[in-house]
């Protein structure tokens, strides 16, 4: 793998105040981001996976996912003047989300499955027996040795322990079909390549699986470091050897689930000259982190259709008013200002100056504005480019 200085510098998750200088990426935690959605009272509201308040939108079950998180993000502004309304009439008080508390969100959101496209149980069975998953892993046996039966399985919820998983167990797989042709003469089954969908799918009739056979579904997790030991890993591990030059991966994880990640790597183990070096846990959450995490969270658009943006949904008439710079109730400079955005930290600044800049709108008769995810997510691209810096 091969980043430049300027992509390294790009934090995930940098928010509205934060430096453009080079700058750690956010870790993120779904637990923390689990506790703050309770504690903002979101769930009132909300729910997640049918737990929680019926008055909005279940933020597990939507029917139109492939979301990005600029994508949530708009979402989240267009939602807001509603939002406060209901609010204001529960007598609820906003709280706080600084940097580090959207990211968490972020966290707990892909956790639930928020970015991932829908999924059914019943494909999801029949892929399990069409890629001979069955012939090996009973719902509550293992019908060959070593083969944990799935009602056992603990990482259908948590996606970057499913990318682990699977990484490693494309390996033993490797290992067990060479023995099999050895001991038996057999014909080997062919590799069982997948694509997004049916790995969504299998996923859910794993989850079913653990409704119908008692056993607790397991919450989603999603958990990522700063991605600090995460190049140093992909040497070491000798991914970098293939992947660079034009099989760097630089630039095409951005809009890849998790769930497309690990599709991508088990259907790239048979192809690997030699079987691929094992990892632990925390090994994959640093790779997934430093590769991934920084891609897909950055969420890049284009800075020429964000500059229409900017001017088209009118930020331009108070953030590059200079009359009303450092006036009070006054809207800060964005462009040229030396700091980063990101879909998170969209959220943020949306949270903590939302109220006031709606205020101000309405006392100038300028309209609220609405973004789609392109929009916000050129927008975010335009304001942190050289262009909106000159």
């Amino acid at each position: 793998m091969k980043f430049t200085t300027g992509a390294r510098a790009i934090a995930m998750l940098g928010v509205l105040g934060a430096a453009a200088a080079p700058a750690a990426t956010l870790a993120m935690d779904s637990d923390r981001g689990e506790q703050l959605f309770s504690k903002l009272a979101c769930i009132g509201c909300h729910s997640v996976n049918g737990q929680g308040g019926k008055a909005a939108p279940d933020l597990g079950q939507r029917g139109d996912r492939d979301f990005t998180p600029a994508t949530l993000a708009s979402t989240m502004w267009n939602h807001a003047p509603v939002m406060w309304a209901a609010m204001r009439s529960r007598g609820v008080a906003p709280g706080d989300l600084d940097e580090q508390a959207a990211a968490d969100l972020f966290a707990y959101f892909y956790a639930a499955r928020f970015f991932d496209r829908p999924g059914d149980a019943g494909r999801g069975k029949a892929a399990f027996a069409e890629k001979h998953c069955a012939d090996c892993h009973g719902v509550n046996d293992s019908k060959r040795a070593g083969a944990k039966p799935i009602s056992q399985w603990q990482m259908a919820d948590q996606p970057v322990a499913l990318v682990n998983e699977m990484w490693n167990h494309a390996a033993t797989m490797r290992a067990a079909q060479s023995k099999k042709d050895l001991e038996t003469g057999a014909g080997r089954i062919r590799w069982p390549e997948l694509n997004s969908q049916q790995l969504t799918d299998i996923l859910v009739y794993v989850r079913s699986v653990a409704r119908e056979t008692g056993g607790k579904e397991s919450p989603g997790k999603l958990i990522l470091t700063t991605g600090g030991n995460g190049e140093a890993l992909f040497m070491s591990k000798g991914c970098a050897s293939c992947h660079n030059g034009k099989n760097s991966l630089e630039g095409k994880l951005q809009q890849q689930t998790l769930t497309d990640i690990a599709v991508d790597m088990w259907n790239h183990a048979p192809r690997m000259g030699s079987s691929p070096p094992s990892l632990t846990l925390d090994e994959m959450r640093d790779i997934a982190s430093f590769l991934w995490a920084q891609q897909f969270f950055a969420d890049q658009g284009s800075p020429t259709a964000g500059r229409h943006v900017f001017v088209a949904k009118r930020c331009a008439s108070c953030h590059e008013d200079a009359s009303r710079q450092g006036a009070p109730g006054g809207a800060p400079k964005l462009t040229g200002s030396g700091r980063m955005f990101s879909g998170a930290g969209m959220v943020s600044v949306l949270w903590r100056h939302g109220p006031q800049m709606l205020e101000q709108m309405n006392s100038r008769n300028i309209q609220w504005p609405r973004f789609n995810g392109s929009d916000m997510s050129n927008l975010i691209a335009y304001l942190n480019s050289e262009r909106a810096a000159k």
